[in-house]
């Protein structure tokens, strides 16, 4: 195993989900109501790394923003093998998406931060192929596909920034079925740290030096197809290397070059240099 890894994240035991999450209006929260604009959300700052957004499209975002949820911890918001269900965009908070095996382990697909849509391939094809469980408490604004539709029908610049970030998504789906199949423990790690940081920092929530993740052994093992007791043991590699503490629910690089190097991370995948359609 490589010198760098380190953390001790807590044994926080997994929560079994019910078929859907209990969710509410948030106080105050209607159409026009009080929360952050459309114009200030995470969904546009990252999809203005793609296209520079005109105040007509921004109004169409706003739009989608209206039907504001909040969603519990712990409880499924859409289950593998729904139909009919909505799409969301995440405003706060975080989500893991994940299937099921026969044999009841998990396979953590990805995790959703804001700005990210959930759902979005679903309500196009009809039935969920997976399950989304909040993390932490989160807001969310519920999409209708009739709504969606409505959208891409009258800003097709805006659909096409859209489409541009599940095609970035997609993209981060290969670069993570390489890391299960062909990275060590350690570049495995050091790969995912990075992606998320990266990720992060496009919405203003992280930096190189760190941010905060609210992610336990358990949902990084299931993610990187390890063990929780080799997680543990990675990330105190890390830790001890000064390479990145993850530690009380905060990622601190100590060493970006070191991790960039150990990873071999290219960030091109991600897309995030400018808008490419002014």
């Amino acid at each position: 195993m490589h010198p760098y890894f380190s953390q001790e994240v807590p044994y926080a035991g997994l929560i079994q989900s019910s078929v859907r999450a209990d969710f509410l209006l948030l106080d105050g929260d209607t159409p026009g109501g009080p929360m952050t604009s459309a114009e200030h959300s995470p969904l546009t700052r990252k999809l203005s790394a793609f296209v520079a957004l005109s105040e007509a499209e921004l109004a169409v975002l706003e739009r989608l923003h209206q039907r504001r949820r909040t969603f519990a911890a712990g409880r499924d918001m859409v289950h593998q093998g729904q139909s009919d269900q909505a799409a969301y965009i995440l405003s706060s908070g975080w989500v893991c998406s994940y299937k099921i095996q026969p044999d009841g382990t998990r396979q953590i697909v990805d995790f959703q931060v804001p700005g990210d849509f959930l759902g979005l391939r679903s309500v196009l094809l009809r039935t969920s192929d997976h399950s989304f469980e909040p993390i932490v408490t989160i807001e969310a604004a519920e999409v209708l596909k009739s709504d969606l539709l409505a959208a891409f029908a009258q800003t097709p610049r805006l659909a096409t920034a859209i489409l541009w970030a599940a095609s970035r998504d997609e993209a981060m789906v290969v670069e993570h079925l390489v890391g299960i199949g062909r990275r060590d423990a350690d570049a495995r790690m050091a790969h995912f740290l990075l992606e998320l940081g990266s990720r992060l920092a496009l919405v203003g929530i992280g930096s190189k030096d760190g941010y905060d993740c609210p992610l336990t052994q358990y949902h990084l093992a299931d993610a990187l197809g390890l063990s929780a007791i080799h997680v543990n043991r990675v990330l105190r590699q890390l830790r001890e290397g000064g390479v990145v503490t993850f530690r009380d629910g905060h990622v601190t690089i100590h060493d970006h070059d070191r991790l960039v190097d150990l990873a071999e991370f290219d960030p091109a995948y991600l897309d995030q240099t400018g808008p490419l359609l002014k």
